[in-house]
């Protein structure tokens, strides 16, 4: 099974909804989701927005292993700060923050839900 295909299942498992409900919502079969849980099939980028926008989080949580770095500090730095140096501790303490405003997004997606 894919990342992929993981992280879609055990999202949807947590809160605790049908795999008929999510396609639904995508606009699709139960069959044609039933194929991304088990890693047969891959979303067009439409509905792997839709998704993400479903389950609260954005397109890397759905894609990528739960700590795996997507973008390199320096990127992330610069597309931050721009040409503003920063330290690395500074950076780490933005990345802390942003998983920590993620934490609460989602939360307050599972209790609207």
């Amino acid at each position: 099974m894919s990342t992929f295909s993981e992280n879609i299942k055990k999202l949807r498992h947590a809160r605790c909804v049908s795999q008929t409900t999510i396609a639904e919502y995508l606009g699709i079969t139960k069959q044609a989701y039933s194929l991304y849980e088990n890693g047969k099939r891959e979303p067009e980028f439409k509905t792997l927005k839709k998704l993400a926008e479903y389950f609260g989080t954005d397109t890397d949580s759905l894609l990528y292993e739960e700590n795996q770095a997507v973008v390199s500090d320096s990127r992330l730095k610069f597309a931050l700060f721009g040409d503003t140096e920063i330290d690395d501790e500074v950076l780490e303490d933005v990345k802390k923050l942003a998983k920590l405003h993620l934490e609460l997004r989602r939360r307050q997606n599972s209790e609207n839900s």
